[in-house]
């Protein structure tokens, strides 16, 4: 089934270039291009002196002036372009280009891999939420069950809200954060909770703004999200 879509895709991209090469196209030189401009140039001083725009004496003079220039040319060597390529050598180039493609697919590609349908994907990515959903209410209930003072609660709430951003839960990966920073303030954490919320509310709120400032100031000078959080403030600040 891949070779057929194969070749209808090659004859598809390819028509038009066929249709334009299908005559042989010539390119005139330098001597020939100066013939037809000259001949034209008679044919123009003919017709301005019938509609009596020059007179008979000024026209016997310029044509004679053409006509000399017409033997000059005329006797001038062949020169430029000549002929261009033709078209069977066109056609030969252009079918080069899907053999040398179907080439390449053969040598890198894998023509034997088997489909992949979307629904079975899509079962199995539902099947996965519905495990990972199971994993965390367990890690919620854990986190419930624990004394506030077990070391363990931070490091679950910081666990809790990393898989709900991968998820992107952003509300609940931003409650989990902020569980974290009330056990133990750290202002990556922070800036990472008030980025969450603002992703779930489409808008910095002013609770977010007033988080990412806490963040900032309790930050070091070189944090690498400094400017990102300055920037979420300046949003607060416009709208």
């Amino acid at each position: 089934m891949i070779w057929i879509g194969i070749f209808l895709l090659s004859a598809v991209v390819l028509l038009p270039s066929f249709l334009a090469f299908r005559r042989t196209t010539r390119l005139r030189d330098e001597r020939e291009s100066a013939l037809v401009l000259l001949r034209a140039q008679l044919v123009e001083l003919d017709r301005d002196r019938e509609c009596g725009l020059i007179a008979d004496s000024e026209h016997e003079g310029a044509r004679l002036e053409i006509q000399r220039r017409l033997l000059a040319s005329d006797a001038a060597p062949t020169r430029g372009l000549g002929r261009a390529i033709t078209t069977p050598v066109v056609l030969v180039c252009l079918l080069l280009l899907p053999v040398s493609a179907t080439g390449l697919y053969l040598l890198c590609g894998h023509p034997s891999l088997p489909a992949q349908p979307l629904g079975p994907r899509l079962l199995a990515q539902k099947a996965q939420d519905k495990r990972d959903d199971g994993l965390l209410a367990e890690l919620r209930a854990g986190l419930g069950r624990m004394s506030p003072d077990d070391p363990n609660r931070f490091r679950g709430f910081l666990l809790l809200g990393q898989a709900e951003a991968a998820r992107n839960h952003y509300a609940a990966a931003a409650e989990a954060w902020r569980q974290a920073t009330a056990i133990q303030f750290i202002p990556e954490i922070a800036a990472r909770a008030a980025e969450a919320q603002t992703l779930a509310d489409g808008r910095v709120t002013p609770e977010s703004a007033a988080l990412f400032r806490r963040a900032l100031d309790a930050a070091p000078a070189d944090a690498p999200w400094r400017m990102a959080a300055q920037q979420r403030i300046a949003e607060s600040e416009h709208q």
